[in-house]
């Protein structure tokens, strides 16, 4: 059972000790209804959905003192060959693959330059079954002091292919995995970004309007870090949740 195909972003969810405001902040943003897991064990883990179907998911964190974050995840059919791979590649097991409940069985790893991103092994649960509409997940792209690095470490794991994008004054990089382009690379730019971040993976939402979203967004107790603008896939923003969890937007050129 599988939404897309193995290599590519299928699901995303939030880990956050502000539980019960995400499962307002976000529906009340993007239109979502929440569904949450009945397993006791699952600690209110939520579903979000989109007119009935499955856009992303938010928890509760994983240790007492994990700072709010949003999590990728890329499908594969085989999470242990991923992880053997990770390992080889100089990156790091940060949780081996383990089943989740009959849904699937997940793993997390960081590369080299320490971003953080999952594998998702479907069982019972595809993933995200809407995607590139507004309210749902429209892209990834790793943000990273190490662009060569990553280069070969995400070639090596997921067999993607590097492609320098234009991006204005910015080196950006797309990947490629055979037909389709599936995730997106870029270094830190701006002064709430220098160049001596962290790397990270960062979630972009598709939205009707970038910045009436935006806005709202801050009406709800959010935060904007990149106000709106343009680039030559759409209009974007970047903005934290009232947690502090870090989110994109994009309004799509049609």
């Amino acid at each position: 059972m599988a939404s897309v195909p193995s290599g590519t972003p299928c699901w995303a969810d939030l880990a956050t000790p502000g539980l019960d405001r995400a499962r307002r902040f976000y529906p009340e943003l993007f239109g979502w209804t929440g569904r949450v897991d009945p397993e006791p064990e699952a600690g209110g883990y939520t579903i979000f959905q989109l007119d009935g179907r499955a856009v992303a998911g938010v928890g509760p964190p994983a240790v007492p003192d994990q700072v709010p974050i949003w999590s990728t995840y890329v499908a594969t059919d085989d999470a242990d060959l991923v992880t053997g791979r990770v390992e080889r590649a100089g990156g790091q097991v940060i949780v081996p693959p383990f089943e989740v409940f009959d849904r699937g069985r997940m793993a997390v790893f960081s590369d080299p330059a320490g971003a953080a991103f999952s594998v998702w092994q479907p069982m019972t649960f595809a993933g995200a079954e809407v995607f590139d509409v507004p309210g749902a997940m429209s892209w990834t792209e790793l943000v990273t002091p190490d662009p060569d690095g990553a280069r070969v470490f995400y070639e090596l794991v997921f067999g993607w292919q590097p492609e320098e994008e234009p991006m204005g004054q910015a080196a950006y990089t797309g990947w490629r995995l055979g037909d389709r382009m599936v995730a997106g690379m870029m270094p830190p730019l701006g002064e709430e970004f220098p160049a001596d971040s962290p790397a990270y993976w960062t979630l972009y939402f598709s939205v009707a309007d970038a910045d009436a979203t935006a806005a709202r967004a801050a009406e709800l107790g959010g935060t904007i870090l990149v106000p709106p603008r343009d680039i030559p896939a759409g209009r974007i923003t970047a903005l934290r949740d009232p947690d502090g969890a870090l989110f994109s937007l994009i309004a799509l050129t049609p």
